[in-house]
């Protein structure tokens, strides 16, 4: 997604971000939230059961970090839930 503030692009796999700027800044999802396997006993060798991207709650810093408002990182962050959380995978084989 582009848009005047931020860029955002997810690598084909899936769990990565391939472009994510915000302002002309190079970002790093994990100033927003953590990427994980929610299941990982039900996933194949070499993949996810369940792959999320939970937000953490906003955080002053890196809204100067980013120099964003408070609107702006909710927009963000739900972006990267939504790309980011994609459940059942196999693509690390």
């Amino acid at each position: 997604m582009t848009n005047e503030y931020y860029e955002l692009e997810i690598f084909g796999a899936l769990c990565a971000t391939s472009t994510f700027r915000i302002n002309g800044i190079d970002a790093d999802s994990r100033d927003f939230g953590e990427s994980f396997d929610e299941s990982s006993d039900t996933a194949e060798d070499y993949g996810c059961g369940n792959r999320v991207f939970r937000a953490h709650p906003p955080n002053p810093e890196i809204m100067d970090k980013y120099r964003i408002s408070l609107k702006q990182y909710k927009a963000i962050a739900r972006d990267l839930e939504d790309k980011l959380s994609f459940g059942r995978c196999g693509w690390c084989t």
